[in-house]
């Protein structure tokens, strides 16, 4: 195997004042995902000479899905990533409105749950390879910027600012270097393996797997392109231990994910093993769901079942050398619809950082991690607690109770009130932990309200809001109190 080595500028220079702004900087990002495509673009528009290496093929020019989840949850956190780069008309050209959670009962019945009291906060269904692919090609407009696909990283060398490359066709190997590397390559990142196994430094690392696993499926349009189901949905079969989610493309399919443990349960993905068992289980428990999907057998045998994991690390960053963003830094499991809104997001708090024009880069980055970390380490513990709620409360009365009291709370007191999912999802100017600290206290207060007889939805609306404040804050100050002790 030949190495080559490709040095740019040895010397590293520092985020500068706006007018030789990103002058002679060179920028080395590892992966061209989504993360990764829409920071070369930000930093693209900044003047940095940005250079991206991705280890699988164009998927411009190729079908790279293979089983992954071909669409995503886009709401509010990632718009703000697209109207800071100028690209929202053409992101929202991409998108299907889903106003709600289309639930199915094991008979077949079916109800609408808002997302919202307000009729204009809704989240999208988007396809990932549309979506990326858009990233690319507006990141590829900027001179300054060359992605090269192909090419694997095997690891990088924090200290000296370099990172080793396999070209995926030729074999050969090189190293390239740069004034700082940022990583976006994902949950098995090789930057993260990088600092986990160089221990030079303090690095604390945890990746935790749910017992569940998913499974892509699919519902394919009618024979004249249209919807078999309701198209403005995200639909749910929740079924205790495990579920089906449906999400609508733009082509009239729906892209289906079974989630379910890998060994529990009287079924479970280690003993679906022929036609015949697959068959009796959606008959089972997802009849309506299987009269749709004639292709069933095909896409369960054909495609992979991945398992669906946590990633928390700090420190992000090694000096002012490398920097972990997107999933290398905190993956999350789906269940929140906001693994990619968090990463576009985290490109949005990354530019505000270099807005400040710190004196370098390790006082980006650590301003950076500083400012970050809090708030992606609550929207992981969130998408776990949504992976409960999906598959087990959504069924249930008190839940569905809960959720028309928010939503009624919502309607009438559009200023006044927003529920845990509307503070994550369609507040994008508060942090996750903030709006994770204080979802949870409301919920809190209003089920322990209505197992408790204080409030039902046929009260006044505005008696409801006061209790449900007044309550909100005692649970709020409580918590204070277990944490700091009295004031």
């Amino acid at each position: 195997m030949n190495t080559n080595i490709n040095t740019r500028n040895s010397e590293k220079v520092f985020p500068s004042g706006e007018d030789l702004e990103g002058a002679a900087q060179n920028i080395l990002i590892i992966g061209a995902g989504l993360c990764g495509s829409l920071l070369a673009l930000r930093l693209g528009q900044r003047g940095y000479n940005v250079t991206v290496y991705e280890m699988r093929p164009d998927l411009r020019k190729t079908d790279i899905s293979a089983g992954r989840s071909i669409n995503l949850a886009f709401s509010d956190r990632g718009n703000k990533a697209m109207k800071l780069v100028g690209i929202e008309d053409k992101v929202k050209d991409l998108c299907i409105p889903m106003n709600g959670r289309m639930i199915h009962d094991k008979e077949g019945n079916t109800f609408l749950s808002n997302y919202s009291g307000r009729d204009y906060e809704y989240i999208n269904s988007i396809s990932r390879g549309d979506l990326n692919a858009l990233l690319l090609d507006e990141a590829e407009k900027h001179e300054n910027v060359t992605i090269h696909f192909n090419k694997k990283c095997k690891s990088v060398d924090f200290e000296n600012t370099t990172a080793l490359f396999q070209d995926y066709h030729t074999k050969n190997e090189f190293i390239e270097d740069a004034d700082c590397i940022i990583a976006t390559d994902g949950a098995g990142s090789a930057l993260r393996k990088s600092y986990y196994l160089g221990k030079k430094f303090l690095f604390s690392f945890s990746q935790d797997y749910l017992t569940h696993g998913y499974k892509e499926l699919s519902i394919l349009p009618t024979e004249n392109g249209g919807y078999k189901t309701y198209k403005n949905a995200l639909h749910i079969w929740p079924r205790g231990d495990f579920m089906v989610i449906a999400l609508p493309n733009l082509d009239g399919s729906f892209t289906v994910t079974l989630f379910l443990s890998y060994d529990e349960g009287e079924y479970n993905f280690n003993n679906l093993t022929t036609p015949e068992i697959v068959t009796e289980f959606f008959q089972k428990e997802f009849p309506d769901a299987l009269e749709l999907m004639p292709n069933l057998i095909e896409d369960f045998f054909e495609n992979p079942t991945a398992p669906l994991g946590t990633v928390k690390c700090s420190p992000w960053h090694y000096k002012g050398n490398t920097l972990l963003m997107g999933d290398s830094a905190h993956a999350i499991v789906p269940f929140y619809g906001q693994g990619m809104n968090a990463s576009f997001e985290d490109v949005v708090e990354f530019d505000k950082v270099l807005n400040q024009n710190l004196d370098n880069w390790e006082a980006t980055f650590e301003t950076y991690e500083k400012n970050r970390k809090k708030d992606t380490d609550a929207i992981a513990d969130l998408a776990i607690d949504n992976f409960h709620e999906m598959k087990d409360h959504v069924g249930q009365a008190i839940f569905q109770e809960k959720r028309k009291i928010e939503m009624m709370l919502e309607k009438e007191f559009p200023e006044d009130y927003s529920s845990k999912y509307s503070l994550v999802t369609f507040n994008e100017d508060i942090g996750y932990r903030e709006a994770m600290l204080k979802g949870r206290a409301q919920d809190k207060a209003i089920l322990n309200m209505l197992a408790d007889g204080i409030i039902s939805i046929s009260d006044d609306p505005k008696d409801i809001l006061d209790k449900v404040k007044t309550e909100t804050e005692a649970i709020l100050e409580d918590d204070r109190v277990a944490k700091f002790g009295p004031s």
